[in-house]
């Protein structure tokens, strides 16, 4: 529920925008709580370029979820961003992996990010419609994400251009087949 509308867009279109925003609130909440729990808990190989390349990823993010959170408030809505927000928001489900090798978290990372990055640009394709303002915050948000994206992908691509885990459908799966 808004308690007012920005210039230019009416209340209907203002729920629709919030509705949209606060589901990236969401999602980025769960994203920079995941690559931090990834953070505490990669081993082997690689470690430590995987342990310091995920600590900029989750400000970045956290960053995004606050830039999300207050562009919801200028819209006159109020961000939910606690845990049982999140929950109840979500569409896919909580990241699978404890302690595992590097290899396996990243393969598992790139399957979150498929999901973020595929809703992402949803919204942005529905904000398009509605928000101009709402959507370019979210095309740039998904440009740096798929550019994190790559230094993920980079890190499990084989001489033949393989990347490890790419082909399966789940977290699970594709940990298993970059172990």
């Amino acid at each position: 529920m808004t308690t007012f509308s920005v210039p230019g867009l009416s209340a209907s279109d203002t729920e629709t925008v919030v509705a949209i925003l606060q589901k990236r609130l969401s999602a980025y909440n769960d994203l920079h709580l995941t690559l931090k729990h990834i953070h505490w808990n990669v081993v082997g190989r690689s470690f430590i370029a995987v342990h310091e390349m995920i600590d900029p990823q989750v400000e970045l993010v956290r960053g995004y979820a606050d830039e999300i959170a207050e562009r919801i408030a200028a819209m006159g809505a109020s961000p939910r961003g606690r845990v049982g927000d999140v929950v109840a928001d979500r569409d896919w489900d909580d990241y699978a992996l404890l302690r595992d090798t590097t290899n396996a978290h990243l393969a598992a990372l790139n399957k979150v990010y498929d999901g973020v990055i595929a809703s992402n640009r949803g919204a942005i394709a529905a904000l398009g419609e509605i928000d101009p303002v709402s959507e370019d915050l979210l095309i740039g948000e998904t440009g740096e994400l798929e550019k994190f994206q790559w230094f993920v992908r980079a890190h499990l691509e084989d001489e033949d251009g393989s990347i490890a885990g790419q082909r399966e459908s789940t977290e699970k799966a594709a940990a298993a087949q970059a172990r």
